[in-house]
């Protein structure tokens, strides 16, 4: 990381110092439980990268909501910092978008779902076998709650 991009993660975590431990316990919980469900695949634009997304907004508001007491403040929170994480990372334009809209499906699944973590899980593994493969960013305003991904291109 770069210092111009240390000085804005730092820049966002001053304004907000009690969420930095609440996004970080979403954020090693996530690829704790996604190590254990899809180990070395979950980094990859699959459908489980797709879980892994959502997963993770969703435990970030989890987690920030009881500081915060609101809903909505807690769903910004994801979606800022979670922003800011697809600013920095090297992917391309339909990585990103595809990462952003199931970082979204996961905000919208905490504002909407009042289930139990392993209910969240089995919720979004359902949802993965109703995800829909993109192939162009444009794809996505069409689509709003399923999770999307990409297909993995195969090198024979």
């Amino acid at each position: 990381m770069r210092f111009r991009e240390l000085f804005s993660v730092l820049r966002i975590f001053i304004k907000r110092p009690r969420y930095i431990y609440p996004t970080y316990r979403a954020t090693k919980k996530t690829l704790q439980i996604c190590d254990e469900l899809y180990p070395g695949e979950h980094h990859k634009n699959g459908r489980e990268n797709a879980f892994r997304h959502a997963l993770w907004n969703y435990l970030i508001c989890k987690f920030c909501f009881p500081i915060s007491g609101n809903l909505e403040i807690a769903r910004n929170w994801s979606d800022k910092i979670t922003q800011f994480h697809e600013k920095l990372s090297p992917n391309k334009e339909l990585a990103k978008a595809m990462d952003l809209h199931n970082n979204r499906v996961g905000q919208v699944l905490f504002t909407n779902e009042k289930r139990s973590i392993p209910e969240i899980i089995d919720l979004l593994q359902e949802a993965m076998s109703n995800a829909i493969c993109i192939e162009e960013p444009n794809q996505i305003t069409q689509i709003e709650k399923e999770l999307v991904f990409i297909k993995e291109k195969r090198i024979n």
